[in-house]
């Protein structure tokens, strides 16, 4: 397992990359990933501005803040993802912006279609679900902990909907988006800071 980490985050990049290259991507009608279809470019255009808005505005309230800045153990975020998934494009400027506050967290990202044992190593319930941010103790090198694809509460929103209609559907993925927009990525930065306590 320590291998193959060390494999993918030889290859990784950082947030501010990533931004770039997704931005790239949406300018020349591409995406990331072995599947190229129209829908998938959409998605990362819309993500490309997804993105932007919540590097701009997603904010991290004073006593998260100041308890992510007391933390002392060092540690990496390698997050598995793709640029036209959606839960990507609002969860990972949170990831950046929790990293931002702490010199002791780095934050690399990977590609899943590129990294496919790492990804086989980090399912949920047997799916190759993304965003999946890997945390790493950097004096052990050992996998301490994981997040994702969600946060928590839009995580129990998904198991909620698909238990009573099975799949889901256009319509809740909108309902979705809704929700992402009015949490504003709290729920996303409350996870990450237990996870970083645990």
């Amino acid at each position: 397992m320590q291998n193959i980490i060390k494999e993918s985050l030889d290859k990784s990049i950082t947030y501010p990359e990533y931004v770039t290259l997704v931005k790239e991507l949406a300018e020349n009608k591409d995406t990331t990933g072995t599947d190229k279809s129209e829908n998938l470019v959409e998605y990362t255009m819309l993500n490309a501005r997804r993105m932007k808005r919540w590097d701009k505005t997603l904010k991290v309230n004073e006593v998260v803040k100041e308890q992510i800045e007391k933390l002392d153990k060092k540690v990496t975020w390698l997050v598995l993802t793709e640029s036209w998934c959606g839960d990507a494009a609002h969860v990972m400027p949170a990831m950046q912006k929790v990293a931002e506050l702490n010199d002791n967290i780095k934050l690399q990202v990977v590609l899943r279609d590129e990294n496919e044992a790492l990804m086989n190593n980090f399912l949920t319930n047997g799916g190759k679900s993304i965003p999946k941010l890997i945390m790493v103790d950097d004096v052990s090198g050992e996998v301490v902990n994981t997040f994702g694809p969600r946060p928590s509460a839009a995580t129990q929103l998904v198991n909620d909907y698909k238990e009573e209609h099975g799949k889901l559907t256009p319509e809740f993925k909108e309902d979705l988006q809704r929700w992402y927009n009015k949490d504003k990525g709290q729920n996303a930065v409350d996870d990450l800071l237990k996870l970083l306590q645990n």
